[in-house]
């Protein structure tokens, strides 16, 4: 349902039916299949590493929303299978930063060609419109990502 505040008068866009729309799309993309079987909180801090690039500890805990123990755990759990590093902050020699590893930024890539293959026959499915539509929508979702990492930062 509608609300004022939830309408963008020049549009006509709901917010709220926008969240709900995103929140149904993840809730699905995020549980696809994966050869790998790694958990969302593995998964999550490799896409912030890979996104985001080295990243201190105390960064991490914000970004996963995790506690500082639960992110230093995890952290060593990657580090020990290889998928992660940590190595000194050129810029604080008392801390350092988390880098993600080839074999992290491999597991990474399989997982987005695994939902890739999960993807295309449902893609297949949409109307030659629905696609389009799709394919117009994506440089939008994309600067609403962007504006929403930033805001974060």
């Amino acid at each position: 349902m509608t609300s004022p505040q939830n309408l963008d008068r020049a549009t006509d866009l709901d917010v709220g039916d926008l969240t709900r729309a995103i929140e149904n799309f993840n809730r699905f993309y995020i549980r696809l299949p994966s050869v790998q079987k790694l958990s969302f909180t593995t998964l999550s801090v490799l896409d912030t590493l890979a996104f985001r690039g080295p990243t201190r500890l105390t960064d991490l805990v914000r970004t996963e929303q995790m506690s500082q123990p639960g992110v230093t755990q995890l952290v060593t759990r990657l580090e020990r299978d290889g998928l992660v590093e940590r190595r000194p902050d050129p810029t604080d020699g008392r801390a350092v930063l988390v880098h993600l590893t080839e074999e992290g930024r491999t597991v990474g890539q399989s997982r987005q060609q695994d939902r890739g293959r999960h993807m295309a026959p449902l893609m297949a499915e949409l109307t030659a419109e629905e696609r389009r539509t799709l394919a117009a929508a994506l440089p939008v979702l994309a600067r609403l990502a962007e504006l929403g990492m930033r805001a974060r930062q």
